[in-house]
């Protein structure tokens, strides 16, 4: 696959989105290796899509559905006359699926980038930079105040294969540590926070290294990797 220097960004955002598969895709990842540009762009298009990335499990359409779609369709032209053999597979329904889906997934990708377009003003309420104990910057959380917060991990964490990494807060001392969530393949997420208090200034984020699972006691018992304060955005 060949491509113009000025389309890397439009390529790394049409790869992190899914659209480009195949050979195509398979190329990309090659490139990747020499090309520091290609992988900047392509890492820059993850963060800037996190904040969509919800985790939908993906659902099956119903026949009913599929025969709305089809209803919904233009009609054929039944003029033309062709020869029909009932004991062949109805590929007809077959095209008009794969055009649905066409039409389908061309929808999302236009309600993806409208979801982006609004999210991407969303500022967060606070945001906390976690150092280890040589105060070496080791992640950042970004805690938006409505149940949702990001990580964005700035480093490599060696993580063993029995273990994971786990999220906390401490929204009051009476409350105690609140996991925010694991950390999956140890990279930057989304995270799904319980319903707690509006995150304030010099509240407590960590992470610690906790057996596979998560705390069995719904309290950090592993060592700590970071921890830091968060501060207010002006």
């Amino acid at each position: 696959m060949t491509y113009d220097r000025n389309d890397i960004p439009h390529i790394a955002d049409e790869y992190v989105l899914g659209l480009i598969e195949g050979a195509d895709a398979a190329e990309i990842e090659v490139a990747m290796e020499r090309d520091a540009e290609l992988r900047a762009a392509i890492a820059a298009s993850r963060e800037r899509f996190l904040p969509l990335d919800t985790g939908v499990a993906p659902a099956t359409a119903s026949e009913e559905l599929w025969q709305r779609i089809e209803a919904a369709l233009p009609v054929q032209d039944r003029t033309r006359a062709i020869p029909v053999n009932l004991n062949a597979n109805d590929n007809s329904r077959s095209g008009w699926r794969m055009a649905a889906i066409s039409a389908i997934a061309a929808a999302f990708v236009l309600a993806l980038g409208l979801a982006y377009t609004l999210t991407r003003t969303l500022e967060p309420l606070v945001v906390a930079v976690l150092i280890n104990e040589a105060g070496e910057v080791q992640a950042v959380v970004e805690d938006f105040g409505n149940e949702q917060a990001t990580i964005r991990i700035l480093t490599d964490f060696s993580v063993p294969r029995d273990k994971t990494i786990q999220v906390w807060t401490l929204p009051s001392r009476d409350r105690g540590p609140v996991s925010l969530g694991l950390i999956d393949g140890v990279r930057s997420t989304h995270l799904a926070v319980p319903q707690l208090p509006t995150p304030r200034g010099d509240q407590l984020y960590e992470i610690t290294l906790e057996d596979a699972g998560g705390s069995p006691t719904g309290r950090p018992t592993g060592p700590i990797l970071a921890k830091g304060l968060a501060k207010l955005l002006r």
